[in-house]
């Protein structure tokens, strides 16, 4: 009867519960900004606009890395919030003084979990590793923003150990996300695909990631002062700007 009520208590224990509803408000609003601050960026051609353009664009960028923001786009995605935004009810963690029994009995059951996982792993990423992936992408510009503080250079800072450590996890994961996107497989990739037109969500990917480019570009000089030889040397946008390539050659 004890080990059962300690069972009981077990199943008491719930995650944090988020209002959806308000989450997806907001990222609708940012996100009307957003769209809004790029069209704007889009009219201002020439050499004479620059200096507005780049302004939009860093306007785009800290509205992109905002962490309410962060946290709606994590909440809609059905994944926990990291700075604690849209919260109604904490996440409940029993203390629990379960005796071994208890748990060799209820242990096969997490086995078939992890058969499964397993299996979601060989081909994709876990729900913990697309966790890890999104919060990488997030530590990475948050580590150069520091960096750059303390004045090191955009070569510097894309030298540092701590940065090419968690750019080369970024691409492990990127790599079993989507097997054959490294740097390896690149060629092979663009030559089976290049005479293949573009499907509409290939199209849509492409008009973001002209977008996302133009912003990551605007960020790396007015935020970290990179030069254009550091920003050549910058792999993620190094990435970017293949992953474009590969789509202008299909367009």
């Amino acid at each position: 009867a004890e080990q059962g009520l300690k069972l009981l208590k077990a199943t008491e224990a719930t995650g944090a519960e988020y209002d959806a509803g308000a989450a997806e408000a907001y990222k609708r609003e940012i996100e009307a900004k957003i769209a809004k601050l790029e069209m704007e960026a889009t009219q201002l051609t020439g050499k004479d606009n620059k200096k507005e353009r780049s302004a939009k664009g860093k306007e785009v960028a800290d509205l992109k890395n905002e962490h309410k923001y962060v946290d709606a786009c994590k909440i809609v995605k059905g994944l926990e919030s990291k700075f604690g935004h849209f919260v109604t009810k904490e996440a409940v963690r029993p203390e629990i003084e379960a005796a071994e029994p208890v748990q060799e009995a209820v242990e096969t059951k997490p086995k078939k979990e992890n058969k499964k996982e397993k299996k979601a792993e060989s081909t994709g990423l876990s729900h913990e590793e697309l966790k890890e992936l999104e919060d990488l992408k997030q530590k990475i510009i948050e580590e150069k923003a520091i960096l750059k503080e303390q004045g090191l250079s955009g070569g510097q800072i894309n030298k540092n150990e701590k940065i090419v450590a968690m750019v080369n996890r970024l691409n492990e994961l990127k790599e079993k996300q989507d097997p054959g996107s490294s740097k390896k497989d690149k060629d092979a990739k663009k030559d089976s695909k290049k005479k293949t037109p573009l499907s509409a969500d290939e199209q849509k990917e492409y008009a973001q990631l002209q977008g996302d480019l133009e912003v990551y570009k605007a960020k790396l000089r007015n935020e970290f002062g990179y030069s254009n030889k550091d920003m050549k040397a910058d792999p993620d946008l190094k990435d970017m700007e293949a992953r474009l390539a590969a789509f202008e050659k299909r367009s």
